[in-house]
């Protein structure tokens, strides 16, 4: 999903000791496959902690190399142009806007991992076949800069409907759908909302409104957000996360009463991400023992404060910071599965002839 600052970035790049961060595709050890390496291919925003990767590495005898692709959408459409010579062993950060291309294409081998009893059934979109493992949910929403608003004198928005007024004119900026995931959930947020037959005319009145589309989450959060600490940008409304506040908060010394940031509660969608093990991948013993580790306790544990998301694994603490300054979301829209597979293509097709042509 999202790392919010450099140190998290900083915690993997120790953690994976002399294994190479790779960008676009894999660099370093046995172009067949290092039996002492596991690959996994990934968005930018993975991120873990330096001890909890090197407890995977003491557990299993492996060191984690990461192979990263942009954002998530940008990853997924890498896997599927490389599904014959993959580039790594492992993929994570598909999530339910994008999970049935990655199973109609072929990328995953099935396994169930262990632990999976300890999902509960709603995350478990593949149960049948456990081509993916659940790894973590999130909701997608609109963030806003509290500070803007008060200095205005304007109250923030709450819903969809709220976006298209005339005093939010030229305040919001989100991703592209065709190109990133928090885009792509946020699109789908509207038709949630809205219908199939009503969104369209929904994003009309949000173009007509302003709204500014950028690539990415990370172009859109830090560059064009100004809520977003040490970001230049003038936007005061962003499409993010609802676990972003907490991240503003995190090295804040001392800990500020609530977050600088905010959350416009009716406009959320429930993201889930997933893990699964790439067909023809090189090293599948190794491979499979990741899959295994990213629903561990110890992993789902790290994922917090990491990338901010929830974990999926029932019991999993999840620290004081995360609950205290994010928001909790009782009635996320969502899309049936079976609805994204059918109709993604078409949504994102409609949504760039009305918004980015």
């Amino acid at each position: 999903m999202r790392t919010f600052g450099k140190a998290t970035a900083a915690a993997v790049v120790l953690a994976v000791g002399g294994a190479a961060l790779a960008g676009c595709g894999a660099s370093g050890g046995d172009e067949a496959g290092d039996a002492k390496t596991v690959k996994l291919v990934t968005h930018d925003s993975f991120a873990a902690s330096k001890s909890v990767l090197k407890e995977f590495e003491k557990q299993s005898g492996y060191k984690v190399q990461l192979v990263k692709g942009g954002d998530a959408g940008k990853a997924v459409n890498q896997a599927v142009l490389t599904k014959d010579n993959p580039q790594g062993d492992v993929f994570f950060g598909i999530d339910n806007t994008l999970l049935s291309r990655g199973l109609d294409e072929g990328l995953f081998t099935p396994y169930e991992a262990k632990g999976l009893s300890g999902v509960p059934a709603e995350f478990q979109l593949d149960k049948a076949e456990h081509r993916v493992t659940p790894v973590d949910y999130g909701d997608i929403c609109v963030n806003y800069d509290k500070a803007y608003f008060e200095q205005h004198d304007i109250a923030p928005p709450k819903t969809f409907g709220d976006l298209v007024k005339p005093q939010y004119k030229g305040l919001l900026v989100t991703e592209n759908s065709a190109t990133s995931s928090p885009g792509l959930a946020f699109q789908l947020g509207t038709i949630a909302e809205y219908g199939k037959g009503g969104w369209q005319d929904y994003w009309k009145k949000l173009k007509a409104n302003d709204v500014e589309v950028v690539d990415g989450w990370e172009q859109a959060y830090y560059e064009r957000f100004s809520g977003a600490a040490g970001s230049k940008g003038d936007k005061p409304l962003v499409v993010s996360y609802a676990s972003s506040p907490p991240a503003e908060v995190m090295a804040k010394k001392p800990a500020p009463k609530e977050a600088p940031t905010g959350v416009a509660t009716g406009t959320c969608f429930r993201q889930t991400e997933f893990a699964g093990l790439l067909k023809g991948a090189a090293n599948e013993k190794g491979g499979k023992a990741l899959l295994d580790f990213l629903i561990s306790k110890k992993f789902q544990e790290d994922l917090p404060l990491q990338m901010f998301v929830n974990p999926v694994v029932e019991g999993a603490k999840v620290p004081e910071l995360f609950t205290k300054y994010g928001q909790k979301i009782d009635e996320p829209k969502t899309v049936a599965p079976a609805d994204i597979s059918k109709n993604r293509e078409q949504w994102i097709k409609q949504w760039s002839s009305l918004v980015v042509k």
